[in-house]
C-alpha cells in the first residue's frame, strides 16, 4: 500500500540538481527541475545500481556518474545506453515547503 512520505525540504535541492532519499531499504532520488517542479525515481541506475545522486542534472535528465547513462527524470525514459531499462517514477507533490514523495 503506497503513502505520502515527507522527503525533504523545497530549499533543500537547488534547480537542476537532485539529492538521494533513502526510505523502507530503498534509495530515491528527488530532483529540482529548472521551471521549480519536484520529481521523484529511483534512486539507482538501471544498468549497474550506481547511485544517481552522484551524476549530473542538465535540463530534464540524469546522467549517471558511472557509464553516462541518461534518463529522463521526468518519465524515468532511459534516454541513452548502457541503460535500457527505464527508471521507475513516484508521484510527488509540494505542501507548504515540504516534498512529499507517494511511494
Amino acid at each position: 500500500m503506497s503513502q505520502w512520505i515527507d522527503a525533504c525540504g523545497t530549499g533543500e535541492i537547488d534547480e537542476e540538481d537532485l539529492i538521494r532519499f533513502d526510505h523502507g531499504g530503498r534509495t530515491f532520488a528527488i530532483y529540482h527541475s529548472p521551471d521549480g517542479e519536484f520529481f521523484c525515481t529511483d534512486g539507482l541506475c538501471t544498468h549497474e545500481n550506481v547511485h544517481l545522486s552522484d551524476g549530473l542534472v542538465q535540463d530534464y535528465e540524469i546522467e549517471c556518474p558511472k557509464h553516462n547513462a541518461t534518463f529522463d527524470y521526468r518519465t524515468g525514459e532511459a534516454l541513452r545506453a548502457p541503460a535500457c531499462v527505464n527508471l521507475n517514477t513516484y508521484p510527488v507533490k509540494v505542501e507548504g515547503d515540504r516534498v512529499m514523495v507517494q511511494i
